[in-house]
């Protein structure tokens, strides 16, 4: 292969070679790592790197970052459900708040229709955008390099840009521990009567299974496991899980933890099949608030994530970037039973 059909030298290619994030590359090319801090022998490094393997700015990204264009995105995995459309409401308001234009699309769990949709946004010129639940933060994070983006992961990290994200292990923790205290009020409960529903093998299902795992061990001691079922972030698959559960025992547990309001979308599925006996003496955890699901004839607790300050720490890294990539926890708030909490919608003026 001739030189000129070699592939061009990316930053994310220097970051890779060089062993500093892809903003630490970018400032050394465009000459501000000095205000940024970064040691003189890493942009040496950096810079030898560059001329070795011919890196040319990409002319047309750094124009559009040249100028800004007032616009902020917002990538969603999915719009219908109350944690993210309370996230792009929360979102539009704080960009308006900083004179900016809020942009918000989703990538529908489809980590090429990601991809896609984020080039779509740099041909449109935004000036930063926020990953929010992607499938594949670094997938999206690489585009965003490439055209010179400023970018946040929300809620899912990644291993290469800077996260936000809520404090999922210590939300599972006190969420299963509220659930068995409320549980073991009707009578003694065993290790076997407490069960987790719903996820995937994605960091935050893999740190609430952390969380849920330690809470029981503090009420139980040891336990034997298999207490988990992951079905997705899927309604019909959670409503099967409770359906298999229900054939195997002729009843569902006492006490369960569910992985978000999508997956308490299935045990309502579920319900409607079935009769109160089925679900008379239940205790249900949600990882995740709707107000509807807390008015339930049985009790629900929840945990409601902090969605406005994820958002505002997120503006600080992109106002304020950092040398390297790493996460920011949020905790969260654990709501109880009966309990309706404002959200951003009242922040709304309806004059009619």
């Amino acid at each position: 292969m001739s030189e000129k059909e070699q592939k061009k030298a990316t930053i994310y290619d220097l970051s890779v070679k060089s062993g500093a994030s892809a903003s630490t590359v970018s400032a050394v090319l465009n000459g501000s790592w000095r205000k940024r801090r970064i040691s003189e022998e890493t942009a040496k490094r950096i810079m030898s790197l560059a001329k070795e393997h011919k890196y040319t700015a990409n002319q047309q990204a750094r124009g559009l970052r040249s100028s800004r264009s007032g616009l902020a995105g917002l990538l969603l995995p999915v719009y219908d459900t109350r944690f993210f459309s309370s996230m792009a409401q929360t979102f539009e308001v704080q960009a308006r708040k900083r004179g900016l234009l809020p942009v918000v699309v989703s990538g529908r769990r489809d980590p090429d229709e990601e991809r896609r949709t984020v080039e779509s946004l740099v041909s449109y010129s935004i000036d930063s955008l926020f990953i929010a639940g992607a499938t594949d933060p670094d997938g999206v994070h690489k585009v965003c390099v490439r055209a010179g983006l400023p970018h946040v992961n929300i809620d899912l990290p990644g291993e290469l840009a800077c996260s936000v994200i809520s404090d999922n292990r210590h939300g599972a923790r006190i969420l299963t521990s509220a659930i068995i205290r409320h549980a073991q009020q009707a009578g003694p409960l065993g290790p076997d009567d407490v069960y987790m529903f719903g996820g995937r093998d994605d960091h935050a299902s893999r740190e609430r299974t952390i969380g849920f795992h330690a809470a029981k061990t503090e009420a139980f001691g040891t336990f034997a496991g298999n207490d988990t079922e992951s079905t997705g972030y899927s309604p019909s698959m959670t409503a099967l899980a409770f359906e298999r559960f229900y054939d195997r025992h002729g009843r569902l547990p006492r006490c369960f933890f569910i992985n978000s309001s999508i997956n308490f979308e299935g045990l309502l599925r579920f319900m409607g099949k079935h009769d109160g006996e089925a679900f008379g003496d239940i205790v249900v955890g949600c990882f995740d608030y709707d107000p509807f699901g807390s008015f339930l004839p049985f009790p629900v607790y929840m945990i409601r994530p902090n969605i406005s300050e994820m958002l505002e720490k997120g503006f600080e890294l992109l106002e304020t970037p950092e040398a390297a990539s790493h996460i920011v926890l949020v905790e969260s708030q654990l709501v109880l039973p009966r309990t309706a909490l404002e959200g951003p919608l009242d922040e709304l003026k309806d004059n009619s």
